[in-house]
């Protein structure tokens, strides 16, 4: 089944059958066509003997007659036989019939046909079922009468008859020659058929192979060319096909690193969906995105919720109207735009492509240009007035006792230290913005920095009965930083920590290290920040809620300090925080 199945055996079997039938025709044409022509050649010849007898006994009439007969005899073969009727009482029959006499003179003149020679003086043609007394069977034969004109004699007549077997010997023996001759083509005609499409196949065999071998990504693969024929062609076309292919599956290589490369340094989040909601392409903004969503719902357990459901619902709108859909999110203090496109393959939606612009910081610019002169404003106005007041105090002489005085000056001493410390934290978070910090790298052990800053906290943490301790992974290598910055950083997020952590609560430091470097995060159990405020923690003159504070409140300037440190550091810091759940800030120190 196999082989018939193949190229060569189809071809094989095609031409075999063609073949076949061409000489299946031509075979029953030539037996019909030998077998019509034998019958007339022998009725031919039998007819021209009758008329040569009835001539020679014509030339030789009554005393001459056994002349006639014995020429006549000599005419004739073995299986012709001969009636010659002179007249009703003279009858001869040639010698082979001397035994056997099929054809009577009874017969022939009681048969309507054959007794038409004597009334008409016709010549006569007739196939004639006797009695065969040789064989004991009747047989057909073919019986021709001719007139005979004796001398005298009136009804003369020569009946010559044959047998029909002989001559379906001779078509019989005709037969088994074009058979056998047609069993010889036919037997030429496969052993040609099948070097024929053995010839043909063996270049298609290959260009098989090579097809395969192209599947398998090796577009490299040549098919031979051999001749110069269509297969010839088919062959060059394959490997212009594989050239082709090639040169295509690299543009489409290309294609897709340049796409890669352009999403991933693109600074708008790109999602792309398939048409049931599936997510087939992120770059790391969106990542960035998904992650917030993940750290807002804590736990997420299906894949409905993997997304958030305004996306979704943009997406499920974009899908079925065919239209751009704009939404906004917010997260975790973050606010992005969500533009949702659909994508068309054949005129048909095959899903949806998101892009999300994070506006945080256009936010965040807004509300800093708004809310800058009405902080710098609030916190110089508050030591002013007590300055102000109090040493108009001093002046009026509204202070009668020495102490008073004292007391008085102390005030406007503390509040010309603070108006001092805010204008030395302004210079110093303006020279950090323009870029005029200069860091001093020293090789530091992290661990011994980092016991040394916790146990500088210890007093303060127990004052509060705040636990306060580190955990540092082992194996920590040293690595290079500003450590005098550095601990103004922890120092800043440890007395934050502990500012807005209630009583019999915990802050927990941890070092870890990673690929890129260290990971330093000061996580506490506090109140948390609000999610509106989490956008500008890191911005100038940004306070928490004083009522969620311990102690006097600071200037709003330490985070915006600590984030240009790490910035200096080409570091990167972040924060996360629920609201009674506490708060986590997190900073990269990256490896030299």
């Amino acid at each position: 089944m196999t082989f018939l199945r193949s190229v060569v055996g189809k071809l094989w079997v095609t031409i075999l059958l063609l073949v076949s039938f061409v000489l299946f025709i031509l075979t029953v044409m030539l037996l019909e066509f030998f077998q019509n022509n034998n019958i007339r050649e022998t009725k031919n010849e039998l007819t021209n003997t009758a008329e040569k007898i009835a001539h020679v006994l014509e030339e030789h009439p009554n005393d001459k007659l056994p002349l006639g007969l014995e020429i006549s005899w000599e005419i004739i073969d073995d299986v012709t036989k001969v009636v010659i009727v002179k007249n009703d009482q003279e009858i001869y029959y040639s010698p082979n019939t001397e035994n056997s006499k099929e054809l009577s003179i009874n017969e022939i003149k009681h048969d309507q046909e054959l007794s038409q020679v004597f009334h008409k003086n016709t010549s006569v043609e007739k196939v004639l079922n006797l009695t065969s007394k040789s064989i004991g069977k009747n047989a057909n034969y073919s019986i021709i009468g001719v007139p005979l004109h004796l001398p005298g004699e009136k009804n003369g007549a020569v009946f010559i008859y044959q047998s029909l077997e002989v001559m379906q010997k001779t078509s019989h023996s005709t037969t088994k020659f074009i058979l056998l001759v047609a069993g010889v083509a036919i037997i030429l005609t496969t052993i040609f058929a099948f070097f024929l499409s053995t010839r043909i196949t063996a270049p298609l065999r290959k260009m098989r192979e090579a097809a395969f071998e192209v599947a398998r990504g090796k577009f490299d693969t040549k098919v031979p060319i051999l001749t110069h024929d269509e297969i010839g062609e088919l062959a060059t076309a394959f490997n212009q096909m594989g050239r082709q292919l090639k040169f295509n599956m690299n543009a489409l290589s290309q294609e897709k690193e340049q796409l890669a490369s352009i999403l991933s340094s693109m600074a708008d989040g790109v999602i792309t969906f398939n048409r049931d909601g599936t997510i087939l392409i992120t770059n790391p903004p969106a990542d960035r995105f998904l992650q917030y969503w993940y750290y807002e719902k804590d736990d997420v357990s299906s894949d409905s919720e993997a997304i958030p459901s305004q996306v979704m619902d943009l997406f499920q709108q974009a899908v079925d109207t065919e239209k751009e859909q704009i939404g906004e999110i917010s997260l975790q203090g973050r606010h992005w735009v969500i533009l949702v496109s659909p994508l068309y393959s054949n005129q048909f939606i095959r899903g949806a492509v998101a892009v999300l612009r994070d506006m945080t910081e256009e936010r965040q610019l807004d509300k800093m240009r708004k809310d800058f002169i009405a902080n710098v404003s609030h916190e110089l106005r508050t030591p002013i007035s007590m300055l102000q007041g109090y040493s108009e105090a001093i002046v009026d002489d509204i202070a009668e006792s020495q102490e008073e005085k004292k007391e008085m000056a102390k005030v406007i001493y503390d509040e010309s230290l603070r108006m001092g410390r805010l204008v030395n934290e302004l210079l110093d978070l303006a020279r950090m913005e323009a870029g005029h910090l200069q860091l001093t790298m020293e090789d530091e052990n992290l661990s011994s920095f980092i016991n040394r800053i916790i146990h500088k906290f210890q007093g303060l943490a127990k004052d509060n009965d705040i636990q306060l301790y580190a955990e540092i992974e082992n194996g920590l290598t040293s690595i290079s930083f500003d450590p005098d910055r550095i601990e103004q950083v922890l120092t800043n997020l440890i007395d934050n920590g502990i500012r807005h952590t209630p009583k019999g609560g915990v802050v927990k430091l941890s070092v870890t290290s990673e690929d890129k470097g260290i990971l330093i995060e000061v996580k506490d159990s506090g109140s948390g920040i609000p999610e509106e405020d989490l956008p500008f923690v890191f911005e100038r003159f940004y306070k928490a809620d004083k009522a969620r504070t311990r102690g006097r409140a600071g200037t709003g300037l330490g985070l915006a300090i600590v984030k240009n440190i790490i910035d200096a550091h080409r570091g990167h810091i972040s924060v996360q925080s629920k609201i009674g759940q506490g708060t986590t800030f997190s900073f990269l120190l990256p490896r030299k």
